[in-house]
């Protein structure tokens, strides 16, 4: 009767060893689902909390104020031109180099800003229709 107690108790032990090794794999499959979801969580947390502090990108194609340089007119372009041009040419036709330079100049300057006054109202008018 003890051998045979023995090997009753080495199988009940053999079938308990096996369930309980069984629950073990199990245990473990559901530590590493819950270890799996927690990871889960905390990168659904991480992403939430960054769009949360997320600043939104506002896009401006549009030149930055304080770097444009200030452009001339047509006007004053056509004035500054036609006052040299205006200069040398009364310089080089008068008798008297400095009257003439000086006549030359101011009636260049008149013609120049009135010629530029002229392309800019031009530009204005095709800005306008485009």
């Amino acid at each position: 009767m003890s051998c045979r107690n023995a090997a009753d108790k080495a199988e009940v032990f053999e079938d308990k060893q096996e369930t309980i090794d069984s629950m073990k794999v199990e245990m473990e499959k559901q530590n590493a689902e819950l270890a799996r979801q927690k990871s889960i969580d905390s990168m659904k947390a991480v992403v939430a909390a960054q769009e949360k502090n997320a600043k939104p990108i506002i896009v401006n194609n549009a030149a930055p104020a304080g770097k444009q340089r200030k452009q001339w007119s047509g006007a004053a372009k056509g004035a500054v031109i036609g006052a040299g041009v205006g200069a040398i040419t009364g310089a080089a036709v008068s008798k008297k180099k400095g009257e003439g330079a000086i006549i030359g100049g101011l009636a260049g300057a008149g013609v120049g800003a009135g010629a530029g006054a002229i392309i800019d109202s031009e530009k204005k008018k095709k800005e306008e229709n485009n």
